[in-house]
């Protein structure tokens, strides 16, 4: 039987049982199915959608806005639990979209079946990183220094805000949004580089290592005054010479579909398209 229920906090047994659905869909499907954000929320019971099937919690939605990720426990699919949770964030927002993470058959064909259109798509990118790697040449008057924790806090989110300002998830992150991941045990100021010109932040690039020892190009960012130097390329290539001295044997990014400039510079730098996340959204009602 299917049951929905919203909770705006969830209980800590309601959190164990919610994560222990999205472990359960990531080892059967092989791909995450919720993005980071979602995760933290999760993680720190915010609200969330929850579905029984008698008394197991069999799936979860976290809302981020009009923004959705929705998983269903691989034991009780095609049960009508996943249509529950999309109809049960649609009531809350009006207006929803979804992340479909690695675009696999069954969301394709619920996106399908729920009328949504698939609008937005990031690619999944990476290169090994025992490749040779081109050396970094650095615009005039520009110096790279690490990230220093309880001081640049401020100076990043403003200017992650300017690079990211059509950006409709980066752009909107807070101080609080930094600081949550700089409590996780993957944060490393020292591959958190930012640029500077005449002591103003003009750049960064944020790395991550995964479990598994897996690299991430995390978020790359350029002011808007400092675009169309070639600042982007060389912070991409700071990073990378940061992660492969670390010993890890691939890197791994995400960038939007669309943006051809980026893509273009990563596929230039020996990255390839490996997977893709897509987003959905409902009809206009």
């Amino acid at each position: 039987m299917v049951n929905v229920m919203t909770r705006e906090r969830l209980t800590d047994d309601e959190v164990r049982g919610a994560l222990a659905v999205v472990e359960a869909a990531a080892a059967a499907d092989g791909v995450r199915p919720l993005g980071e954000s979602a995760l933290l929320r999760l993680r720190d019971g915010g609200g969330a959608v929850l579905a029984h099937d008698g008394p197991a919690l069999v799936g979860v939605g976290v809302l981020d806005g009009d923004a959705a990720e929705f998983v269903v426990h691989p034991g009780f699919r095609r049960r009508g639990h996943g249509r529950a949770l999309a109809t049960a964030l649609l009531e809350r927002t009006g207006s929803l979209r979804v992340w479909a993470h690695g675009e696999l058959p069954g969301a394709v064909a619920l996106a399908g079946s729920l009328g949504f259109e698939r609008f937005r798509a990031l690619w999944k990118m990476r290169r090994p990183l025992d490749a040779p790697l081109p050396e970094v040449t650095w615009p005039a008057g520009v110096r790279l220094r690490t990230f220093e924790v309880g001081a640049d806090e401020d100076a990043w989110v403003r200017v992650n805000a300017r690079a990211f300002a059509d950006h409709p998830e980066q752009g909107a992150w807070t101080r609080a949004d930094l600081e949550r991941r700089e409590r996780e045990p993957w944060f490393s100021p020292e591959g958190f580089f930012l640029a500077e010109r005449d002591g103003e932040l003009i750049g960064f690039h944020w790395t991550k290592v995964h479990e598994g020892g897996v690299g991430e190009v995390y978020v790359i960012g350029v002011d808007p005054s400092a675009q169309g130097l070639g600042l982007g390329r060389a912070l991409t290539l700071a990073g990378l010479h940061h992660l492969k001295s670390l010993g890890l044997p691939t890197v791994m990014l995400y960038a939007d579909e669309s943006n051809t400039p980026a893509t273009g510079l990563y596929e230039r730098l020996g990255f390839e398209h490996f997977a893709t996340d897509a987003m959905y959204r409902a009809p206009a009602r």
